[in-house]
């Protein structure tokens, strides 16, 4: 089992960085793939970004360019970097992990999950 937990959250003014971190416990995760989605308020949970085991990644349109996800495997820690937020990225940021390998983002291909971490972005 692997457990993962979220951070770095908060409320944020437009324009904002943020730095979310999600840490895994219960087993090394390096060889898995790892993924940031997002879920607002009476929407579906979407992909935000994405990377696998080489360093690959993937970003969803609406945060290519602005949004960075990276991993420190040592660290069994992967983060999301978020720069010139919007109030449009308002929503609950969840972390996921799954052995195998590859880019996906369906949600349906991700094992396992964290609880969540809120970013708020006021105008």
């Amino acid at each position: 089992q692997v457990q993962l937990v979220e951070s770095g959250g908060g409320l944020v003014q437009a324009g904002a960085s943020l730095r979310l971190s999600c840490t895994a416990s219960g087993r090394t995760v390096s060889n898995y793939r790892m993924g940031w989605f997002r879920q607002a308020p009476g929407k579906a949970r979407e992909i935000v970004a994405t990377i696998n085991w080489t360093g690959s990644t993937y970003y969803s349109d609406s945060v290519k360019g602005r949004f960075t996800i990276s991993r420190d495997n040592a660290k069994n820690t992967v983060y999301l970097r978020m720069n010139s937020l919007k109030p449009e990225d308002t929503a609950v940021y969840y972390c996921a992990a799954d052995p195998r390998g590859g880019l996906t983002i369906a949600t349906s291909t991700y094992d396992y999950w964290g609880q969540g971490t809120q970013v708020t972005v006021s105008s």
